[in-house]
């Protein structure tokens, strides 16, 4: 029994030191990688070629990418933590991102109402089956196309204000032990969270939704499960199959663009992970006068500030 344990054991540390010396390996290629795709963009930038299309799929959700992304991290942390201005730089840069973001596309909550207000006339005063816009050659189509259209503004607002509204505070927030400790504990807390739940949450997200993505959009469908060679013998079949099915026959066509917007969502909140991984760090570094240094808040004529709900048990 101790000799099974011990070989055991020693299957588990073999196991482990060759799962390390992998990574290290992706590493050191990821700057190869970067520096070959960033010298020869025709490979797969250059979409009137056929295999330049299924390279891009293939790359975008691959190992190579992620370790790309990766090693950039940790590059950029590694820079952050010699001169903490750099790292600054970084959380106000990812943060102004999101609130230039956030900020624009809150409007197309207003434009969902105007245009729902819009559609309830044009039935019941006007009886119109379509509206159109435009001079000319108008753009026109069936007041259902439009109702239904009505989901896309939701869906603006969902994905491209999520990260705004973190920086803003707007978040729901349950405390069990985070509101009775110290204030570098609760850096610590946002450090681990940022690193173990928020950014391998984002990864499988945009591992998911990248091939969902494309799937609506090219045939023959990609895989994730597709090796590189497969999918350049897929080339040589593919054509551009944009999704333009409704839910109604006279239904909005557009619903490819919710998977742009799925893939948004995952790029979004890892690059948030990243800036608040680094404003936690340096505010626990630099102590509690740090503390919402350089945040954008926007804030109302009322006095009273308004921050994010919170329940404290």
């Amino acid at each position: 029994m101790e000799e099974e344990a011990a070989i055991g054991l020693g299957g588990a540390f073999a196991a482990l030191g060759s799962g390390l010396v992998w990574v290290i390996q992706n590493i050191a290629l990821a700057f190869y990688n970067f520096g070959y795709a960033i010298t020869h963009p025709g490979l797969w930038l250059d979409w009137s070629n056929k295999e330049a299309i299924m390279r891009f799929v293939y790359y975008g959700g691959s190992t190579e990418f992620f370790f790309v992304v990766f090693t950039a991290f940790l590059v950029l942390t590694g820079v952050g933590l010699w001169k903490n201005s750099i790292m600054w730089g970084a959380v106000r840069g990812l943060e102004g991102l999101a609130n230039v973001l956030g900020r624009v596309f809150a409007w197309a909550g207003l434009l969902m109402v105007i245009q729902q207000v819009v559609i309830v006339f044009m039935q019941r005063i006007f009886t119109r089956p379509d509206i159109s816009f435009g001079f000319g050659i108008p753009l026109s189509f069936d007041i259902s196309w439009w109702a239904e259209e009505l989901k896309l503004y939701n869906a603006l607002v969902v994905a491209l204000c999520l990260t705004y509204t973190f920086v803003q505070k707007g978040h729901v927030r349950v405390d069990l032990v985070y509101a009775a400790v110290s204030f570098r504990t609760k850096r610590v807390i946002d450090m681990f969270g940022s690193l173990f739940f928020t950014m391998p949450m984002a990864v499988l997200i945009w591992l998911y939704a990248w091939f969902f993505m494309w799937r609506h959009l090219i045939v023959p469908n990609p895989s994730a499960s597709d090796t590189l060679d497969r999918l350049l013998l897929k080339s040589r079949a593919l054509r551009w199959n944009v999704e333009t099915i409704g839910f109604s026959p006279n239904g909005f066509t557009g619903y490819f663009l919710f998977k742009i917007l799925l893939l948004s969502i995952a790029g979004l909140i890892f690059l948030q992970a990243i800036a608040f991984f680094y404003r936690s760090y340096l505010e626990w570094k630099e102590g509690p006068e740090s503390e919402d240094k350089y945040l954008d808040i926007d804030r109302l004529d009322d006095p009273v500030e308004v921050h994010a709900d919170r329940v404290d048990i």
